[in-house]
């Protein structure tokens, strides 16, 4: 669940809070009320049928991104998970892996393909994009490390212990502007109370085709939190050249925030 770029200001960022790492025990209490309320986010928008590629997060394989893939499958969208086992180790092989991947699913859709990545699978799936946009139609990330500096989470040892500082493909001169969107609509979902990934990693620079979206959510609770299924089928349900931010009038100003760094 960290970013593959080392921190140019080692001292310029802080991971979460303790008590919210301590609290990530919440996402079970998301995942009971995404079933509660399997039947209400059965009548999200629904989509028009193109393709959803969905990208696990740091150790974390599809079998994470299940729930969250039957509820787009539901909603009439072509949902896919990347079949690749754990999410652990990121080197040229598995980045010309899932670049194989997104060429086979657009090729067998003839449509541009939405991907969703939670956490490290939103770093990747911001990276596949800017490889290939012309068959990306939009990326949404959930509680991923995009800011540069792997400061921002706590997960940073763990993920340099298992791929060393600098992963084949930063040394090849790839994945070192995380913090730059791909030239395609991107959505960062994000929560102040994550408990992996300081909030404040995951924002994105403002820009014509960028959003971010505040909810109230767990880290390990993002892929099945109800708020974030809202927030999801209202991005997927827009028309391929008809992208606009987040609606935040009315009740949604209530629920959803936008936010900027400090």
């Amino acid at each position: 669940m960290t970013a593959t770029a080392p921190a140019a200001n080692p001292s310029a960022a802080r991971p979460p809070h303790l008590f919210w790492t301590l609290s990530e025990g919440r996402a079970l209490v998301e995942l009971g009320a995404f079933y509660a309320l399997r039947g209400p986010l059965a009548m999200l928008p629904r989509g028009d049928g193109h393709s959803v590629l969905v990208l696990p997060g740091f150790l974390a394989s599809d079998r994470s991104t299940k729930p969250m893939r039957d509820l787009l499958k539901s909603l009439g969208y072509d949902a896919h998970g990347w079949d690749m086992g754990r999410n652990i180790r990121i080197d040229n092989a598995r980045e010309a892996q899932m670049n194989e991947l997104l060429d086979r699913i657009h090729a067998s859709s003839g449509r541009k393909v939405s991907i969703i990545g939670w956490s490290l699978g939103g770093v990747f799936a911001r990276e596949i994009a800017k490889n290939a946009p012309d068959k990306v139609r939009q990326v949404i990330s959930l509680g991923s490390p995009i800011s540069n500096d792997r400061g921002h989470t706590n997960a940073r040892r763990l993920f340099e212990r298992l791929n060393g500082p600098e992963p084949e493909p930063l040394q090849a001169g790839r994945f070192r502007n995380l913090d730059e969107a791909p030239p395609v609509p991107t959505t960062s979902i994000l929560s102040k109370t994550d408990g992996i990934v300081a909030w404040r990693g995951s924002v994105q620079k403002p820009g014509p085709q960028t959003d971010n979206i505040k909810v109230l959510a767990s880290h390990c609770g993002l892929g099945v939190n109800p708020m974030v299924m809202y927030a999801i089928a209202d991005r997927l349900a827009q028309t391929e050249d008809g992208w606009q931010p987040f609606d935040r009038s009315g009740w949604r100003g209530l629920l959803f925030g936008s936010v900027k760094a400090d």
